[in-house]
């Protein structure tokens, strides 16, 4: 799933490919915001991205995207 975040003052967003559905993102941001602490993101190698709820401007979070072999795929 791709995640794309928007942080306040920051020109560029932050992408993150992530194995967790929509609905545990969403959990997690809502915790993190109630909270007023981290927004934890894991992406696919095993990495991960803090991020302040303060600070977060918008979370896009997009569709599963199936990985694509060959020339020819579209």
């Amino acid at each position: 799933m791709d995640i794309k975040v928007g942080i306040q003052h920051i020109g560029r967003e932050v992408s993150v490919e992530s194995p967790s559905d929509a609905d545990t993102v969403q959990a997690e941001l809502e915790k993190a915001l109630a909270d007023d602490g981290l927004l934890s993101l894991s992406d696919t190698r095993g990495r991960r991205v803090l991020i302040p709820a303060a600070k977060i401007a918008y979370l896009e979070i997009g569709e599963e995207s199936t990985r694509r072999v060959g020339f020819g795929a579209v």
